[in-house]
C-alpha cells in the first residue's frame, strides 16, 4: 500500500479551531463497515447506540502543558516541546530554533530554570533540567495545541483540551475522541447500564508526524508508553465471554488493547512470560484472554490487520495520509472510510482534534477471534 492511497481533499475552513460550546454538542457520523451505510447523528445520540452488554474503554491520560520558550546561551530563542519524561529531571524533547542544540548547550527557561543538552535520540533531544520536569511544565508550560490549530493557546484550552476523566499526567496531545464526553453523556450511559474501564496511553507529539515514505511497509512508527491494568483486562474478558462488544473510545485505546493482545498472544506462542517490551505487530497472532500489559508500543495498524479485541470505536476525523486514518481504514475498509470522509466534507463536519466524531463498526473480515 502507498501513502497516497489515503489522501483526501479537505477545505481548510473545516479544520476546527475551537471546541463546541458544550462537549457533547458535536456531531456524530456513524459508519457501518460491513455495509458502508452512513447515518448523520448528534453526539448526544451516542448512548442510545449502546446496551448494558457493551463495555466502553477510555484512555485516562492527562495532557501536560508541554510547550515552553527559552533562550540559548547565544541569545537565540528556542521552543521546547516535551515528548517523554525519562526520570524526575531528564526528558526527551522536540527543540525548534534557528540553529540546533549542541552537546552540553544550556538553555534558560521561564521561572529561573535551566536545561542542559545531553545527547540526541533520533530527532529528539535528551535534556537534563535543573528541576523536576512534570511540576515545572505544569507551572510554566503552555498547552500543546496541534499544529493545525492556527492560534495561540488560550486559558480555556487548559480545560477543553483535556478529557473530563483525565488523571494520569504524561501526554503531550489529547486523546481527542474522549473530548466529546461530559457529565450528561456519562449520566445517559449510566442510565442504560453501560459499564466502562480505562487504559493509559501517553500520546506523544509523534502522533502528528506525517508518513514520509511512499511504501507503508517502510514506515517506522513512533513509540508510545501504555498500560492496560488488570481490572480492564478482566472487564474485557468478561464482556467478550458474555457476547458483548468492546468499544474503544479513540485510536489510542485501540492501540493499547491490540498491543496487549498481541504481546499476550506472542508470549503464549513462544512460552515467554508477559513482559514490558516494545512491539510492532502485523496482526497474525490469534486472540485469547487479554492480560495486563505495561510497556511501549510501536504497533502500526493498517489495512490487512486483524483486530483481536475491539468490536467498535469512537474516533475523530484524522489527517490525510496519517497512520490514524490508516488504522480506521483497517477497521472499516479504505473505500468505505474515504467515502464517509467525502460525505463529511460535503456535510460540513468539523475536522481533527476540536472537531466532530465518528462511530465505526467493523467489516467482518477485519475481525479475528479465537
Amino acid at each position: 500500500m502507498q501513502r497516497t492511497d489515503f489522501h483526501f481533499d479537505l477545505p481548510r475552513e473545516l479544520i476546527a479551531q475551537r471546541p463546541t460550546q458544550e462537549r457533547s454538542a458535536s456531531r456524530l457520523l456513524m459508519l457501518d463497515g460491513e455495509s458502508g451505510a452512513l447515518e448523520d447523528l448528534q453526539f448526544r445520540d451516542f448512548p442510545s447506540l449502546l446496551t448494558a452488554q457493551d463495555l466502553l474503554v477510555f484512555n485516562d491520560t492527562r495532557v501536560v502543558p508541554a510547550r515552553v520558550h527559552g533562550v540559548k546561551e547565544s541569545g537565540g530563542k528556542i521552543e521546547i516541546l516535551l515528548e517523554r519524561v525519562l526520570d524526575s529531571n531528564t526528558a526527551l524533547v522536540h527543540a525548534r530554533a534557528s540553529k540546533g542544540l549542541k552537546a552540553a548547550a544550556r538553555v534558560s527557561l521561564p521561572g529561573g530554570a535551566t536545561a542542559c543538552m545531553l545527547d540526541r535520540d533520533g530527532d529528539l533531544f535528551r535534556l537534563q533540567f535543573s528541576c523536576d520536569v512534570l511540576p515545572y511544565f505544569e507551572a510554566h508550560g503552555d498547552m500543546p495545541l496541534p499544529p493545525y490549530v492556527d492560534r495561540a493557546p488560550e486559558s480555556a484550552d487548559r480545560e477543553r483540551y483535556q478529557t473530563v476523566y483525565a488523571r494520569e499526567l504524561g501526554a503531550v496531545a489529547a486523546p481527542t475522541a474522549g473530548l466529546h464526553f461530559d457529565a450528561g453523556t456519562f449520566a445517559a450511559l449510566e442510565a442504560r447500564g453501560v459499564p466502562h474501564a480505562f487504559v493509559t496511553l501517553h500520546v506523544g507529539a509523534g502522533t502528528f508526524q506525517p508518513v514520509r515514505v511512499d511504501d507503508l511497509e517502510k514506515h517506522v512508527m513512533h513509540e508510545e508508553y501504555l498500560e492496560v491494568p488488570e481490572a480492564t483486562a478482566e472487564a474485557v474478558n468478561a464482556t467478550r465471554a458474555a457476547g458483548g462488544r468492546v468499544i474503544a473510545v479513540g485510536t489510542t485505546v485501540v492501540r493499547s488493547l491490540e498491543t496487549a493482545a498481541a504481546v499476550a498472544g506472542a508470549n503464549r506462542v513462544t512460552g515467554a512470560a508477559a513482559g514490558v517490551v516494545a512491539v510492532a505487530v502485523a496482526g497474525a497472532v490469534s486472540s485469547a484472554a487479554l492480560v495486563p500489559y505495561k510497556g511501549a508500543t510501536r504497533v502500526f495498524i493498517k489495512p490487512g490487520y486483524k483486530f483481536r479485541v475491539v468490536d467498535a470505536m469512537v474516533t475523530n476525523f484524522h489527517l490525510p495520509e496519517s497512520t490514524l486514518l490508516m488504522l480506521c481504514a483497517a477497521f472499516v475498509g479504505r473505500d468505505a472510510l474515504l467515502a464517509a470522509y467525502a460525505h463529511a466534507v460535503a456535510a460540513r463536519y468539523r475536522f481533527f482534534s476540536y472537531g466532530d466524531a465518528m462511530f465505526l463498526t467493523p467489516m467482518r473480515t477485519a475481525i479475528e477471534r479465537a
